[in-house]
């Protein structure tokens, strides 16, 4: 299309509009697979056999760092091993340490196995080694960043080596600590408290091609920018990979606990159209040392039905994840990173590492874009090719207004539709404000007086008001006060929302109406046979716009969702503050009445919640429409309502790229039937 491209002139306007259709088939669609998972789970074995890099991502003896997200992707541009390595701002940095420095004040007469004490410590002794325990004074000095002046410049720090093995050498001490730091380990510095994420680049990965495997903490983070990007990241995601060790993986509460934290967020606020319940290291058995191979064999499959079977029945008790995914979007995974890479009891397709390989394959195939692009293709030359045939130039204005008409009725079919799920919005939020008024205050008490002798949930809820009504421990459940004052309203949208913009459904989003829109072409080409190529491109032309606007509806509905959490977080921010400032005796107290005082003086914020919604949500059905229209507009105008005449002739290229079109249709009809075949 490139040389079409050019023999294009830059004089007319259906030259130009051609030209901006031939740019517009220039895409590179990724696919985004979070994997979630504790530490010791063998996340890092199972990524490293899938991808079939043995030594990639480091293991074993190293301590993985819960706040740094490792991307990994396939290196397009050299045949080497490469990471990037983007930071924190030297002014967050700077933040952290002043928070450090007041929380461990505070922490002299205290309990020091508290999980928070132990994080500020953790990530104090891996950067500045004994340094900090001596003196906060001076930690930003150059002479504890010589290694990495990329971090005091604001710029990433780029790795290149020639082997999996020397990259994971060089970029653990961005990710992770040595678990034995301490002992004979004193000189050496660890990097993670400053690293954002780690963009890991593969060469010639079949697997990763169009693919990004996003290894993500459970909880996000409480630095600003990194828990921010954890949330695009988490709610970009099209499949979520939950991995946890066989033996225990139904009842693993920290397995399901993150997956319950992450599920509206990658659910109705997400993209998420699949999860993956992965049970590792299914090959090891207790006392297994007397039993034959063949025994060995039999009780591996045997757990692993067992393990599947107990998985999927905790799925169905776990009503929050089910709110919105279905029994079909979840699916569990045994697997065996070491017999996969042995065999020594099981087959590779045992191992089920197989299984994850062909559904990342899958994924990576560049069929439908190829197709995509071929369709988009003939379309265009149809229209050029059309154009200069001249053979509807009489009918040009009957056409032209018969289409207008079809399109106008197919705008306002849309238009009601979107109507009726405003109107259905706008009840279930209604509820769900008398709901929240009903229910806020008993939640509040549940909330601030759970730990009524005050103990350590002074200390929780410090965190709390610090950190915008958020407390993210490094171990153990999420705690958002934001979320509980938020949930009669989310609660109340949940199964309207998800009905309305599913993740997993063919029918698209507003009950299927855009992808329903049609300008009927195939029936009006036996009336007007001699505008046959203008129809083509109108069709190719109608799909494109409504796979746009389907790309566009899973973004933009994100917005729409997190509008009702993102309200009460601002009006909940004057409070938080207010309370954050209380410090010495009477804290616990000061901080309940005056957390309580705002939410009853702020009550309104349910309603101020469901009309940003709603604004939300009116404001991106009027973009739809307008979009849909403007674009099939132009498209039917440019067809039948300009003069092709300076146009090239494309008849060559035109049969050519129909014979493509065939084949891609013949083997797309192959695929379809052997998947039927194979089931």
């Amino acid at each position: 299309m490139t040389f079409v491209h050019a023999r294009l002139n830059d004089q007319d306007k259906l030259s130009a509009f051609l030209k901006k259709k031939i740019s517009d088939l220039e895409t590179d669609k990724r696919e985004l697979v979070g994997v979630f998972g504790k530490t010791g789970a063998g996340k890092s074995s199972l990524i490293n056999a899938i991808i079939k890099e043995k030594n990639l991502l480091p293991s074993g003896s190293i301590n993985a760092c819960t706040s740094v997200m490792i991307k990994l992707e396939a290196n397009t541009h050299s045949s080497e091993y490469e990471a990037e390595i983007e930071f924190i701002t030297k002014e967050e940095w700077n933040d952290e340490l002043w928070s450090f420095r007041q929380f461990l004040r505070n922490k002299k007469n205290q309990d020091k196995e508290d999980e928070d004490y132990h994080d500020a410590v953790e990530k104090l002794s891996a950067l500045y080694g004994e340094d900090w325990r001596r003196s906060f004074e001076n930690l930003m000095d150059r002479k504890y960043f010589k290694e990495i002046p990329e971090f005091l410049e604001s710029r990433r720090k780029i790795l290149t080596c020639e082997s999996a093995n020397e990259l994971s050498a060089e970029f653990v001490k961005y990710t992770r600590s040595d678990s034995k730091q301490g002992e004979g380990n004193e000189g050496k510095k660890w990097f993670w408290p400053l690293v954002k994420c780690v963009t890991v680049r593969v060469p010639t990965n079949p697997f990763l091609q169009h693919v990004t495997l996003v290894d993500l903490p459970g909880n996000g983070d409480c630095n600003k920018s990194r828990d921010q990007m954890w949330k695009g990241i988490v709610g970009d995601c099209s499949t979520v990979w939950i991995v946890t060790e066989i033996n225990r993986a139904a009842s693993e509460k920290e397995a399901w606990d993150i997956l319950e934290s992450v599920s509206s967020l990658i659910g109705n606020g997400g993209e998420c159209q699949q999860i993956h319940f992965i049970c590792t290291k299914s090959d090891l058995l207790d006392d297994s040392d007397d039993l034959s191979s063949a025994d060995i064999h039999d009780r591996i499959v045997k757990r692993n039905m067992q393990a599947k079977d107990g998985v999927k029945k905790a799925f169905n008790k776990r009503t929050r994840i089910k709110k919105h995914f279905t029994d079909d979007s979840f699916k569990v995974f045994t697997v065996s990173s070491r017999e996969f890479l042995k065999g020594k009891h099981l087959s590779p397709q045992e191992t089920e590492i197989t299984k994850l390989q062909g559904f990342l394959q899958e994924l990576n195939d560049c069929h439908s874009e190829t197709v995509n692009y071929v369709n988009g293709a003939y379309g265009i030359l149809s229209l050029i090719q059309g154009a200069n045939s001249r053979g509807v130039d009489s009918k040009k204005g009957e056409v032209c207004a018969e289409l207008e008409r079809i399109m106008n009725l197919q705008l306002e079919n849309v238009r009601k539709e979107m109507e009726e799920t405003y109107m259905a919005f706008e009840k279930c939020l209604n509820d769900g404000v008398e709901k929240s008024k009903r229910s806020y205050g008993e939640k509040l008490k549940n909330f601030l007086y759970r730990g009524k002798k005050g103990g350590a949930f002074h200390r929780v809820l410090k965190c709390v008001v610090e950190n915008g009504g958020v407390h993210k421990p490094k171990n153990g459940t999420l705690i958002n006060l934001n979320m509980k004052l938020a949930s009669g309203l989310i609660d109340s949208i949940d199964e309207e929302f998800r009905k309305t913009f599913p993740n997993d459904s063919e029918r698209g989003a507003f009950s299927g109406v855009i992808n329903e829109f049609s300008l009927n072409t195939d029936s009006l080409t036996e009336k007007y046979k001699s505008a046959e190529l203008q129809f083509r491109f109108l069709k190719t032309e109608e799909e494109k716009i409504k796979a746009k606007l389907n790309r566009m509806m899973r973004k933009q509905k994100k917005r729409v969702y997190s509008s009702l959490i993102e309200t009460i977080e601002d009006i909940m921010e004057e409070g938080y503050k207010k309370a954050a400032e209380f410090e010495g005796e009477g804290v616990l107290y000061n901080m309940r009445e005056t957390i309580e005082n705002h939410v009853h003086s702020k009550k309104d914020m349910f309603e101020l919640a469901k009309n940003t919604m709603l604004e939300k949500l009116h404001s991106l059905m009027v973009n739809i429409l307008e979009i849909l229209k403007k674009i099939m507009k132009e498209s039917i105008e440019r067809s039948f309502k300009t003069d092709g005449s300076s146009l090239p002739d494309v008849s060559t290229e035109l049969e050519m790229v129909k014979k493509y079109c065939d084949q891609l249709a013949a083997s797309l009809d192959d695929e379809t039937s052997l998947d039927l075949l194979t089931g």
